[in-house]
This record gives structure tokens, C-alpha cells and sequence, in this order.
């Protein structure tokens, strides 16, 4: 176990953010984490990392702001805050964030102040948001068990169990054996990642049109000029690095006014402490104007509305249903996971998968037909059975899925 932990956090330091000698590190972890953080925070100062920053956060404590706090700071950010991401994003530092909480740690919490604590967190970050979406510094999010997730996963199982259930299920899906192969097994998995987008790259598809038994029968124009990427980038100085461990699509900006259909979700959302499920989205032009689920409906429409561009889409990602975290048929109830199960789209800001997208500012990116928005949600809706159609500029269809798996 010392063996991969080691190595998960060298895997995180060295490989998915590639700390440099002289940058800083700022690390955001829940408290349950800290024995993790620690390890990684010694991972950077072993590599020359200037100095590594603690941002922590818990999820009791969080839960009891909501409930019990003066109304009134959910319309605030502290102007420490600000500067905390802003100025740390703006110097260039490394942000790693341990994902792990508590799916429904806001259970009964009144959605109305979650979404304005949102709204002011978007106007007060607009300097991090902006980079963190543009490659302005190397960032990554990954996950390691706390006992309240673990139990959501494996609710059978005892405490101990589910959470050795949980690490042996996230070692997997982050290709970590304890051997000290674990780069090496990343670079080839970034290979047939690469080779997937050149081709996807190459046909320049106009439009997908996406259907499955579930009911999803979905158009999604992409706009002229759009790029796939993976889940390794480069910062706008060269560094280099993988923005989710694990991560197994390959995605795009859809045209913000070009989406027309209805979709379903395939596995339940967990979103703002909350687990939504059983959803599906009626599109129009782009805009959700239809939003039904018969789990959290409350959370879900909160989630669309914070603000205009909510309510649009903002990726569209491809992944395989013969994936490796799908094979291990685990419910992870954390989108870390779950997305890179199965295919999924995303509703808010969008990445700027365009041509010179990195350099424009958002009235330019808007102009491309690209979404503007403070949120970004991502949602699954691949299922053994989804069929994806690409329909090229000059007119020809190519089968892009057939049942659930990549056709090109």
C-alpha cells in the first residue's frame, strides 16, 4: 500500500502537473486528506517545488455554513479569497485538487444559496476561471477514498471494506500496480488517445447526431475551426500536463446555438452535494428549455440557472464503453470517475477547443459560437448501446460509435 501511495503521488506531482523547480504548488484538499496531501506536497519539495500552499476544506464544516450562516456572505467572497486563486493563478503555480466528499453532504440544504455563493465566486475568480479553462498553469484533479464516499459506493460493505474496496478500484483506474510503471503505462495510454483525435481531427465533422435506447436522439453542431484535445495539454508557456487522473476522452466545444434534440442521462450526477439521477434534457437551439429528473430535479434546474450560459453547452467528450473504468462496473458517484466511464457533455463555460482559441479573449470566443458561463457541469450519457453519427462538411456520414465503442 506505501508502495502506491508513493507512487500515486509522484504519478500526480511528476506526471500530471509536472512541477518545476522554482514554481509553487498549491494543493486543495479535504481534511479526511491530508496524509495524501503530505505526500504529494514532499513529491514537489523533492523535485525543487519554491514552496507548496495548503488550501483545505471540509465537508462537515461546509455543510453547517449552509444550514446555519447569515444569509448575506452568500453574496460574498472574502478579499482574501480572491487573491488566494487569483494572484497564485496569475503567477503561474500548480494547482492539484484532491477530490473527495460526502455525495450528499448538502442534502436538504436550500439549493438558492448555493447557487449564489456560485454566482459570486464567478465574479470574484474570473482571473483563475479564465486561466484554468485557457492552460494559463498546469493543473489536476484527482481522488483518493474518504469513508463517507466509499460507503456510498459500496453500501453493503463495512467502513474498512468500502474503502479498501475504493482504492483498490481508483488504483486501477489511474494504472497504478505499485511496480513503478505507472508513467510508463500512462505515455502509451496518452498515445491511443492522441492517434483517436488526429483522425477525429482530420474528418472536420460538421455535426453528431447521437441516439440510444434510452431515448437520447441529439444534433450537435461544432463550430468552424474546432479542435479535438486529450487529457494531456500544454500550458500557454510549455508546460506540460494531464488535467484529470484518471482520464479517458478525447473532447470538443459544441456551437453554442447548434445543439436540437432531446438526451438522456446513463448514470446518476452527483452535483452540489447532491445525487440527481434519472434526468434528461429537451434542447432547443442550443438552450435546455426542459429539464426532468426523478432524483433531484430542485438541484438539477438550480444547476442550469446560474446564470445565461448554464443553460447551453460547453464539451462535448468522447469515451469508449469499453473503458477501463467502465469494465470494473463501479458507480463512482464522482464525476472524476464516472465521466471517463462512458460518453458524457458538459452544460456551461466551454473549453477553447478553436483555432487560436488560447489567445482569444471571451467576446472573441463568443464570436466563434462558443459558450461563456461561471459553471461547468459535466453529465453522462454513454450506454452500450449509443450510436454516434459524424456527418463531414462536404456531406458525407461516418459512423462515429456503434454501440458504445468508437467505429474510426
Amino acid at each position: 500500500m506505501e508502495q502506491k501511495l508513493q507512487e500515486y503521488a509522484r504519478l500526480l506531482v511528476q506526471v500530471g502537473l509536472n512541477v518545476q523547480k522554482g514554481q509553487r504548488l498549491v494543493i486543495s484538499s479535504p481534511v479526511e486528506c491530508a496524509f495524501f496531501a503530505r505526500m504529494c506536497a514532499a513529491e514537489a519539495y523533492a523535485i525543487g517545488c519554491r514552496e507548496v500552499v495548503m488550501n483545505w476544506h471540509d465537508d462537515a464544516m461546509a455543510r453547517l455554513k449552509y444550514l446555519h450562516a447569515d444569509d448575506a456572505i452568500f453574496d460574498e467572497v472574502a478579499l482574501w479569497r480572491r487573491h488566494f486563486f487569483n494572484d497564485y493563478a496569475l503567477e503561474g503555480a500548480a494547482y492539484l485538487a484532491i477530490s473527495a466528499s460526502d455525495p450528499e453532504n448538502f442534502k436538504g440544504v436550500d439549493s438558492g444559496r448555493i447557487v449564489r455563493a456560485q454566482q459570486a465566486s464567478g465574479k470574484a475568480l474570473k482571473d483563475f476561471d479564465r486561466l484554468q479553462m485557457s492552460s494559463g498553469f498546469p493543473w489536476c484533479i484527482a481522488s483518493i477514498p474518504i469513508p463517507s464516499w466509499a460507503k456510498t459506493v459500496f453500501p453493503e460493505a463495512g467502513e474498512d471494506e468500502a474503502m479498501a474496496k475504493l482504492w483498490d478500484a481508483i488504483f486501477a483506474a489511474v494504472r497504478i500496480s505499485g511496480d513503478g510503471t505507472a508513467v510508463e503505462k500512462w505515455q502509451r495510454h496518452l498515445d491511443t488517445l492522441r492517434v483517436r483525435l488526429e483522425k477525429l481531427n482530420e474528418l472536420n465533422f460538421e455535426s453528431l447526431h447521437y441516439t440510444n435506447s434510452l431515448g437520447t436522439d441529439l444534433t450537435i453542431q461544432l463550430p468552424e475551426g474546432h479542435i479535438w484535445e486529450a487529457g494531456n495539454d500544454v500550458t500557454q508557456n510549455g508546460q506540460t500536463y494531464i488535467a484529470n487522473i484518471p482520464t479517458e476522452e478525447i473532447f470538443t466545444a459544441p456551437l453554442k446555438n447548434g445543439v436540437n434534440g432531446v438526451v438522456y442521462s446513463a448514470m446518476p450526477l452527483v452535483h452540489d452535494g447532491a445525487i440527481i439521477d434519472g434526468f434528461h434534457f429537451v434542447v432547443k437551439d442550443g438552450k435546455i428549455v426542459e429539464a426532468h429528473a426523478a432524483r433531484g430535479e430542485e438541484t438539477l434546474k438550480a444547476a442550469i440557472s446560474v446564470d445565461e450560459g448554464a443553460a447551453y453547452f460547453g464539451e462535448v467528450a468522447l469515451v469508449p464503453y469499453d473503458s477501463p473504468i467502465s469494465n470494473q462496473k463501479i458507480l463512482f458517484y464522482n464525476t472524476l470517475f464516472d465521466e471517463n466511464a462512458a460518453c458524457h457533455l458538459a452544460f456551461g463555460e466551454a473549453y477553447p477547443c478553436i483555432e487560436g482559441g488560447r489567445e482569444m479573449n471571451k467576446e472573441e470566443l463568443k464570436a466563434k459560437g462558443l459558450n461563456d458561463s461561471i459553471t461547468h457541469v459535466d453529465f453522462m450519457i454513454g450506454t452500450p448501446d449509443l450510436s454516434i453519427v459524424g456527418k463531414t462538411r462536404d456531406g458525407r456520414e461516418i459512423p462515429v460509435f456503434v454501440d458504445g465503442n468508437f467505429a474510426i
